[in-house]
């Protein structure tokens, strides 16, 4: 009988009495106190486990779980796929934990994020996949035990078993299985490559688990992983069609025991016991076992000494800094799974979050990156390399032929000596000034998508982009006798860019990576390219003391008169701000007089009595209010306008317009609703037209009414212009980002543009204000009097 019990149902008188207690294994409990004992009964769990041997009690809901080694698994709960190695190897090892099982990796991945368990043990190479993409988790260093994986097959089945293991040795011999290992586990591509086509000798039955990459996983409905190519390429070698069971883990082996399979190929580690019952091939792969929890309850190794850093490696635990979109983002999310990633829209920002200590360390290009540190001291390169990619300019899936003519572009300065000139001079000579190319009739324009983040490949000089890519892009233009528009547009969105139509071609030392192949097609590779690492330089471990502190900080005055000098005055940097100021003002005008029709319109529409002019007027509102602008915005420049050769000022004048509208047909219907009808009514009664009452009776005073929200939004206008640069419209706030990229001042630009900003809604409201001055009519009969 409980109190909870009783809010549902009534009870009789109680008719019998018990208690409730623990109960375990015997050996578990403890012998009962003797005389002379030092060892008391039990009394709760905490006792029990303590006296097993169990080590500490489980902490309480408050004291989280701390995870230092492998070590820290007995005496709590851990999770595993039942059925694995790593369940058998943990109950062996670990008599104390309380092992629970799970029938597939994403429930056991689901137990530790829901504390279910306090950890769970998995393979490495899955546990990096896992890890990428869930940073909420992270795993021990240390390998709590490495094994062999091989394919099983039923005992008997020597010819199979033998057939397996000479398919093996022949794609080792042939390099075959060194190109899976790289692709699936070093460069981590998650597509099926183009395999042999299989025979029609028969069915090969293939039991598996997916359990996720690398191994084995189902994308976009089909079967793929290093273990489905390899289990593939079998069955083509023998003449077979290869059919695949995808199953719980924990019934692999009695379907194949069953016959129900032919062969096991899903990264099954060789064991003892599971030997006892199937036979295995060579193994194929050698993986590790780690342990992974919550990355709360992971307490990681200890930092470098004095937290100096001497290789990348020591950024395992920190935060690391990249661009957005950027091929280092993806690198530094897959192989630092234990770091806090932070994306940045420009190598600018990048760079300041690096000097700011917003981040221990930034991944950036190296070519750019000793280009920032010759004009910047105070940073470091931390070790060697990250890696090294090609580069190559990107298409449209549907531009394969201006794809091949470019690479028959690239092909011919390759030969003809121009392309060793240009790395001379950009590269080697570090030049930055742009060459001057044979008169050439042209027809027609080439489109080119790319962001200036720096120097050799991408900058902004003298109003103008500059760099190896853009001489690139000239004599390619050049070589199509074709006019260049450059798109200068963040990182991130260039190969939106690409792909919609609104680029021709993306260019800015583009990285080749299998992620942007699933998107773009990528001409032949024009440069190999480095990513390093860059830190501060009082951070480098074995850095001189000396060169690591930063310059004498100039006077207040002195420093006012660099900064004018560094950001506006050298290579014309004021240009820059007046065309963006020019820009932004004209953006925010025709955005407000079109939002200001448009949402009359829509009012009108909305206060209609004719319910299909309403609905299409609510829908709008509801809809455009919903959408945040930026994805307004680039939802028309992409997709609404994507095949339409049109300017990226008309598409923000038309997005900034339409949300607007929104905002101001529910200030008018407001604004008109307060008028009393009873005017409205007097002044029909008068002789007026419903126009002509509106026109001179309602209208008035509804401008007089709304104006002051009117202003509000007016401004708040003014300020979203500021993500124009999106698609490659350089107003106010780009050329701030194009000023800090070159000069990596930010206190100055942003404060000047924050003030331009101020100054631009100061005027545009004064004449707003004067409107209301105008229509207020306390005003105007204080000047009638006044006369």
């Amino acid at each position: 009988i409980t109190e909870e019990r009783k809010e549902r149902i009534d009870f009789s008188d109680p008719y019998y009495a018990t208690d409730t207690r623990v109960f375990a294994l015997k050996e578990k409990m403890g012998a009962p106190p003797r005389t002379g004992s030092a060892k008391p009964k039990p009394t709760s769990i905490s006792d029990i486990r303590a006296q097993s041997g169990g080590g500490p009690a489980k902490p309480e809901a408050d004291a989280p779980i701390q995870i230092r080694s492998n070590d820290d698994l007995a005496g709590i709960r851990v999770g595993t796929v039942l059925g694995s190695a790593q369940d058998a190897y943990v109950r062996k090892n670990y008599p104390t934990a309380q092992v629970l099982q799970y029938n597939t990796s994403a429930d056991l991945v689901m137990a530790v994020e829901g504390s279910r368990v306090e950890a769970g043990v998995a393979g490495r190479d899955s546990l990096n996949e896992i890890l990428a993409d869930n940073t909420q988790l992270a795993m021990l260093e240390t390998p709590l035990f490495s094994m062999d994986i091989g394919a099983g097959f039923k005992k008997g089945n020597q010819a199979l078993r033998e057939a397996f293991n000479r398919f093996l040795a022949e794609i080792r011999a042939a390099g075959t299985y060194d190109d899976m290992v790289q692709r699936w586990f070093v460069r981590k591509e998650r597509t099926m490559p183009t395999l042999p086509a299989e025979g029609t000798a028969g069915t090969l039955t293939i039991g598996t688990a997916t359990n996720g990459f690398p191994f084995g996983a189902i994308q976009d409905g089909k079967l793929a992983g290093f273990d489905i190519e390899l289990a593939r390429r079998f069955a083509a070698s023998q003449g077979k069609q290869a059919t695949f069971l995808d199953m719980d883990f924990g019934g692999l082996i009695a379907a194949q025991v069953a016959g129900k399979v032919d062969m096991l190929v899903t990264a099954m580690f060789i064991t003892p016991e599971r030997k006892e019952r199937i036979d295995f091939s060579d193994p194929y792969y050698s993986d590790e076992s780690r342990v992974f929890a919550l990355k709360r309850n992971i307490v990681q190794p200890p930092k470098p000494s004095g937290s100096q850093l001497a290789t990348p490696a020591d950024l395992h635990g920190r935060r690391i800094g990249v661009m957005l979109g950027s091929a280092q983002e993806g690198f530094a999310t897959k192989t630092f799974t234990d770091s806090e990633i932070l994306q940045y829209r420009t190598a600018a920002d990048l760079v300041l979050a690096v000097h700011d200590g917003k981040v221990d360390a930034g991944f950036m290009d190296g070519d750019p990156l000793r280009e920032i540190l010759a004009q910047q001291p105070g940073f470091a390169i931390l070790g060697e390399p990250l890696f090294v990619s090609e580069a190559g300019a990107g298409f449209s899936k549907a531009s394969v032929e201006l794809r091949d003519q470019f690479n028959q572009f690239l092909a011919g300065i390759r030969a003809d000596g121009t392309y060793d000139d240009m790395i001379e001079r950009w590269i080697r000579g570090k030049d930055s000034t742009m060459p001057t190319l044979p008169e050439k009739p042209r027809q027609g324009k080439l489109t080119v998508a790319t962001n200036d983040f720096g120097l050799p490949f991408v900058a902004v000089q003298d109003g103008r982009l500059v760099g190896f890519d853009m001489e690139l892009a000239e004599r390619f233009a050049h070589f199509l006798g074709r006019e260049v528009e450059l798109l200068n547009m963040d990182w991130s969105a260039v190969i939106a860019a690409t792909v919609s139509g609104k680029a021709d071609v993306g260019l800015g030392c583009m990285f080749i990576t299998e992620e942007r192949k699933q998107n773009i097609l990528f001409s032949d590779p024009y440069y190999e390219a480095e990513s390093l690492a860059i830190v501060l330089a009082s951070r480098a471990a074995g850095a001189d003391a000396e060169a690591a502190q930063p310059p004498t900080a100039p006077s207040w005055l002195d420093g006012l008169k660099a900064s004018i000098e560094s950001n506006l005055v050298r290579e014309r940097r004021y240009l820059l701000i007046w065309d963006g100021l020019k820009t932004t003002v004209v953006i925010s005008i025709f955005a407000t007089i079109f939002g200001t029709l448009l949402g009359g319109l829509v009012c009108m529409m909305r206060m209609s009595s004719s319910r299909w002019l309403q609905w299409p007027a609510r829908s709008y509102i509801a809809v455009l209010r919903g959408t945040p602008v930026l994805v307004l915005l680039m939802l028309i420049f992409y997709v609404v306008f994507a095949s339409v050769d049109i300017s990226p000022v008309f598409v923000a004048v038309v997005a900034f317009g339409m949300n607007f509208a929104a905002y101001v047909a529910e200030i008018y219907r407001s604004g008109i609703q307060s008028i009393d009808r009873g005017q409205s009514e007097a002044g029909i009664a008068m002789g007026f037209s419903r126009f002509r009452t509106f026109l001179y009776v309602i209208l008035p005073q509804t401008v007089q009414r709304i104006l002051p929200v009117y202003k509000g939004e007016f401004i708040s206008l003014v300020k979203m212009t500021s993500i124009v640069g999106y698609i490659a419209v350089q107003d106010l706030t780009k050329a701030s980002d194009i000023i800090r990229s070159r000069t990596f001042d930010a206190f100055f630009p942003l404060v000047m543009v924050a003030i331009l900003y101020f100054v631009i809604a100061w005027v545009l409201i004064q004449a707003l204000e004067y409107l209301e001055r105008r229509t207020d009519p306390k005003q105007r009969r204080r000047k009638a009097v006044s006369k």
